[in-house]
C-alpha cells in the first residue's frame, strides 16, 4: 500500500509540474519597453519655451514632464505634462519625437524627463495595444536640466561644426574639447555625406551631438548642401524642431539676433549629379522672400547683433551655390547691418573682409574649415572668433567689430 501511494504521488507531482510548465510556456513573455536610441536634444529655444527631441527603438507615444529647478524632488508632485502636438489632437505615434514645452519665464531653469509608450501591435478595431510605459531616469539620477534665454545679455557664447562628413570619432573629439560650456551649439551643414538612408543622420553626428550637449545645451542646425542628397535627404528635416518648421529660420538671446539660411545646393538643379532630383530655385526665391519679412520686422530692426549662418558662403565667381548666396541673400543682407555671416562648405579657412572683392557683400564673412571646432564669442561692440583642431591647437583668430 505505502507503495501504491508513494507512486501516486509522484504521478501527481509530475502532473503538476507538467501543467505548470505548459502553463508558462502558454504565457506569452512581457514585451520589452521603448528604449532611447538617440537623445534627448534641446532645439528652439525661446525666452518662454524649448522643444526636447529624441528617437526610440520603436514606436511609441511620447510625452515630457517639466519641474522648476527648486531643489525638490522629481517625485515631490505630480509634474506638468507636454504632449506631440503634431497630430493637431491624435497623439502621434513613431520613433521620432518632438515636445514643445511652452509658458515658461525668461532665463530660468527647469528640469525635465521624457517618457514614452512603446506600441505594441493594433487590435482589430485599430486601438493601439502598448507595452509597460519607459522613460528617463529620475530616482537615483539627476534628471535633465536646460534654461530659457534671458531677454537680455552682455555677451553670448556658442561653438559652431560644420563639415564632418561623418567622422564621427573625430566630431567627438571636437566637441569634448571644448572647455567652457557655451549657450549652444550651432552645426553650420553637411554632417553627413549622403543621407542613402535616414539612420545615418543618428549614426554620423546626431547620437554623438545629443551625448555632448547632455540635454541641456541648445542646438540648433543647418543644412549643408549633401544633405539634399540621398532617397532618404527628405527626412533630415524630421530629426529637427525649428521655429519654422523649415531648414531656414531665426532664433534671437535678448538684442542678439540670428539668421539661420539655408544655402541648398553648389551646382545648378539640372546637373547630371542630381538625376533632375532638385527644385531648389523656387524654393530659394521663397525663402529670399522670407528674409525680407525678416529684416523689416521690429525685433530685427531692435537688435544690437546681427548673425547669419549659411553653409556656402556667397562668392561672386564661385560655383552656382556660391552664386545663388550672392544673389539671393546678400542684395537683402546688404541692407540690414550685418555684423558677420558665418559659413563652411570650402573645407578651408577664410575670412573675406567687406570690400575684399570675393563677393557682393559689404559685411565679413567667417569661413571655417572642415574638422574645427569654431568657439565665438560676442558682445555689444565685437565679435572673438577662435578655431581649433582635434588636437586642440588653435588654428585661427578674428576679432571682428561690431557696426
Amino acid at each position: 500500500m505505502k507503495k501504491l501511494l508513494s507512486f501516486l504521488l509522484s504521478i501527481s507531482l509530475a502532473i503538476t509540474a507538467f501543467a505548470q510548465t505548459q502553463a508558462q510556456a502558454s504565457t506569452p513573455a512581457p514585451k520589452a519597453s521603448a528604449k532611447i536610441t538617440c537623445g534627448p536634444y534641446v532645439q528652439n529655444v525661446s525666452e518662454n519655451g524649448f522643444s526636447v527631441v529624441w528617437e526610440t527603438n520603436m514606436n511609441a507615444i511620447a510625452w515630457v514632464e517639466v519641474a522648476p529647478d527648486d531643489g525638490t524632488h522629481f517625485y515631490n508632485k505630480d509634474r506638468d505634462k507636454y504632449y506631440d502636438l503634431r497630430g493637431y489632437g491624435v497623439q502621434p505615434i513613431g520613433k521620432i519625437h518632438k515636445i514643445r514645452v511652452t509658458g515658461l519665464k525668461p532665463g530660468t531653469s527647469y528640469r525635465y524627463r521624457i517618457m514614452m509608450k512603446g506600441v505594441d501591435s493594433f487590435e482589430k478595431s485599430g486601438r493601439a495595444v502598448y507595452v509597460r510605459p519607459s522613460g528617463s531616469e529620475v530616482f537615483e539620477q539627476e534628471p535633465y536640466k536646460t534654461k530659457t534665454f534671458s531677454d537680455a545679455y552682455d555677451t553670448v557664447r556658442f561653438d559652431v561644426y560644420n563639415d564632418i562628413h561623418e567622422n564621427d570619432s573625430l566630431f567627438n573629439i571636437l566637441m569634448a574639447g571644448s572647455n567652457d560650456k557655451p549657450d549652444f551649439v550651432y552645426l553650420n551643414g553637411d554632417m553627413t555625406s549622403s543621407l542613402i538612408t535616414q539612420d545615418r543622420i543618428v549614426d554620423k553626428f546626431l547620437k554623438t551631438a545629443a551625448k555632448n550637449l547632455k540635454g541641456e545645451t541648445p542646438l540648433f542646425v543647418a543644412r549643408g548642401n549633401h544633405e539634399l542628397r540621398g532617397p532618404d535627404a527628405i527626412h533630415w528635416i524630421d530629426y529637427f524642431d525649428t521655429p519654422t518648421d523649415k531648414p531656414y529660420y531665426t532664433f534671437k538671446m535678448g538684442k542678439y539676433f540670428f539668421i539661420a539660411l539655408d544655402s541648398c545646393e553648389d551646382k545648378p538643379d539640372n546637373d547630371i549629379e542630381y538625376n533632375g532630383g532638385l527644385i531648389t530655385d523656387p524654393y530659394l526665391e521663397q525663402e529670399a522672400q522670407w528674409l525680407k519679412d525678416v529684416v523689416a520686422s521690429k525685433e530685427f530692426k531692435d537688435a544690437k547683433v546681427r548673425i547669419v549662418f549659411s553653409h556656402i558662403p556667397p562668392e561672386t565667381k564661385g560655383w552656382h551655390g556660391n552664386l545663388n548666396v550672392c544673389n539671393y541673400f546678400v542684395p537683402v543682407l546688404n541692407k540690414a547691418n550685418i555684423d558677420v555671416m558665418i559659413c563652411g562648405h570650402l573645407h578651408e579657412w577664410r575670412f573675406d573682409e567687406k570690400g575684399c572683392g570675393m563677393s557682393n557683400a559689404n559685411f565679413p564673412v567667417v569661413v571655417n574649415n572642415k574638422l574645427e571646432r569654431m568657439e565665438v564669442s560676442a558682445n555689444a561692440s565685437e565679435i572673438n572668433i577662435n578655431t581649433f583642431d582635434t588636437t586642440g591647437a588653435n588654428t585661427h583668430s578674428i576679432l571682428i567689430k561690431n557696426k
